[in-house]
């Protein structure tokens, strides 16, 4: 038996979920589903960032929401076109998909996953 792991970026959990059921009865070997984020993260912000205050952690923790978890990490989203909050950056074809499904299917049904995905507003 051979498997076929799908990966498929979705607008919202609920979204996903409803893939998720519906691959379920193809008999799915494993799914998860997970909220991702092209900014490193650890256990989020602990605090409130108040530039009045100077309680600023980074230009990236403010400016983007984002918990860098290294200052090397920090200097290089600073210097993302994000962190001036002029632009959003874009992200290309995944923009406003921060859902992630991943399942895993045997070989034999993986087209007939794919066209769920797609029917269900994933994009693969």
């Amino acid at each position: 038996m051979k498997e076929k792991a799908i990966l498929a970026y979705f607008s919202s959990p609920e979204q996903a979920k409803q893939a998720e059921k519906k691959l379920s009865s193809l008999g799915t070997i494993d799914t998860q589903i997970d909220r991702i984020s092209r900014y490193p993260a650890e256990g989020g912000i602990e605090q409130i960032n108040n530039p009045i205050t100077g309680n600023i952690t980074s230009l990236p923790g403010m400016t983007m929401d984002a918990a860098t978890t290294s200052n090397s990490a920090s200097v290089l989203l600073a210097n993302d076109v994000t962190a001036s909050g002029i632009s959003d950056g874009g992200q290309e074809a995944i923009d406003g998909r921060d859902i992630l499904l991943t399942a895993v299917v045997d070989e034999s049904v993986h087209k007939r996953a794919l066209k769920i995905v797609r029917k269900e507003g994933g994009l693969v």
